[in-house]
């Protein structure tokens, strides 16, 4: 048994444990919590109310939550110490229980953490974070059919250039670095030409692997399998056109996990269309499928056609059997695309769109823009994913002004215990907060953010009534 610091632990309850990546949960799991700065001392009381409702209802006393409450950030530091943003008893914590929520965290001022939210993912290796991006009626958005947009992000969590490996232009190893890429470096790869790095510059890394690419792939599949129809759809959302030994070894590694560990249950959008191209046109030769599925065929030179020749011939002779005759229709479909491409297209046509499995910084871009569409981060969620623990969090600032005057929207915190629940095997709780946030919206029952935009305006009611109308409209 662990011990803390200054921690006290429930009574009762019982430690969720994992087994190959997958939480083992018991009907009085100990859950961990984190109260969150400046507004978290709104949010979390309400979020906290609707979660144990929905499980006293949807149970009736055979499952409940015993919470634990820990501290980071601010709150943190009033206990244990200047700096103290995120203390040992806390991490114990996490790391005892598995699974912890938390609202919003301050960024710490000269403690040495440049992101609480950052550290806490690189500490227990989180390396997916997932933020859905749904419409819930009545929500005001500046979209004419934000109902369209029903997306989740799948963002990677752990490489890129969030690993914080920089240096400032006037750091000794900077300069020595920015010395050896432009005198030695560089010179020697003929590609780079009369590049150079200049003087002053200051410089980060951005690692992306292969091993921590597809495990984030591997979990963005395995979700897309538990979809329907058409939302068994993965994305693969990369700048490859420009990093290509980055970002496009992202492609393909994700593109090679889909055609290996998960060939049974995959389809890519190339293959779809040679497939397709034989079902509508039994007989088509691979000459004649190659020109349908590469624009400009007749013009490429032959050892460019030889190899989409190839390509086909590939394609139809390894899983023409198994994913032909329509097979390959029922699959999870995976496809890439550019991302900035992306930003446009869940405006354009969003319905096109399910799972989109992007590296460190695009997604933090692309979930916040997705999140617009649908009415916000006062109405987004976020969990942070990996192999033996799980985070669920806000995904908004503490909006410290705003702190204690129980007005804050807490639909963030709320849908991200949503997430909670689900994780945990809970849907039916979970169901019965969609469905009370969905009911509390509808009627106009929401928090000062999204009265102001409604048409007409409506009155606002406060976090903790916002929570009693979730609540209220669980039905039955």
């Amino acid at each position: 048994m662990a011990t803390y610091e200054k921690l006290t632990v429930p009574a009762s309850g019982t430690a969720i444990r994992f087994e190959g990546g997958q939480p083992i949960v018991p009907n009085d799991p100990i859950i961990p919590f984190i109260r969150g700065d400046g507004t978290g001392v709104d949010i979390w009381p309400a979020t906290q109310r609707v979660l144990d409702a929905a499980v006293a209802k949807a149970y009736g006393g055979e499952r409940r939550i015993e919470w634990f409450k820990v501290y980071a950030g601010d709150e943190a530091c009033e206990l244990y110490g200047t700096y103290q943003y995120l203390p040992q008893d806390t991490l114990t914590a996490i790391e005892q229980y598995g699974v912890a929520i938390k609202g919003p965290l301050t960024t710490p001022i000269g403690g040495g953490i440049r992101s609480l939210n950052v550290a806490l993912r690189q500490i227990f290796d989180l390396y997916c974070c997932v933020r859905p991006c749904r419409y819930y009626d009545g929500t005001p958005s500046p979209h004419k059919r934000p109902q369209d947009l029903d997306v989740v992000v799948y963002r990677e969590n752990t490489e890129d250039i969030y690993m914080g490996i920089e240096w400032e232009a006037t750091d000794p190893v900077c300069l020595e670095l920015i010395a050896h890429l432009n005198d030695t470096v560089i010179p020697a790869n003929g590609k780079l030409g009369n590049r150079r790095i200049p003087a002053g510059a200051g410089i980060g890394i951005k690692p992306v692997s292969k091993a921590g690419t597809q495990r984030h792939v591997r979990k963005a599949i395995r979700h897309a399998l538990g979809l329907e129809g058409a939302k068994r759809h993965v994305t693969l959302v990369h700048k490859g056109n420009i990093m290509k030994f980055t970002e496009g070894a992202f492609r393909d590694w994700g593109y090679e996990l889909a055609t290996t560990e998960f060939r049974d249950q995959c389809i890519t959008e190339r293959e779809s269309w040679i497939l397709g191209n034989l079902e509508e046109k039994p007989g088509l030769s691979i000459e004649d499928n190659a020109r349908l599925i590469e624009p400009g065929y007749d013009s490429l030179t032959p050892e460019k056609k030889a190899a989409v020749d190839a390509e086909v011939k590939a394609v139809i002779d390894a899983i023409g059997a198994s994913h032909g005759d329509g097979k390959w229709k029922a699959m999870v479909m995976v496809d890439d695309r550019i991302a900035d491409s992306i930003f446009q297209q869940i405006q354009t046509r969003p319905q096109e769109y399910s799972v989109l499995c992007t590296l460190n910084l695009n997604g933090d871009y692309i979930s916040d823009a997705a999140a617009a569409v649908v009415g916000g981060l006062g109405m987004a969620p976020g969990a942070n994913i990996g192999d033996n623990a799980a985070i669920f969090e806000a995904t908004h600032g503490t909006a410290p002004k705003h702190a204690g005057l129980d007005r804050i929207n807490p639909g963030s915190v709320i849908l991200s215990g949503v997430m909670m629940l689900e994780y945990m095997g809970w849907q039916e709780a979970a169901d019965l907060i969609t469905a009370g946030i969905s009911a509390a919206i509808a009627n106009k029952e929401v928090t000062y953010d999204l009265a102001r935009l409604m048409e007409p305006r409506s009155e606002a009611v406060s976090c903790s009534g916002f929570a009693e109308a979730v609540v209220r409209h669980f039905g039955g």
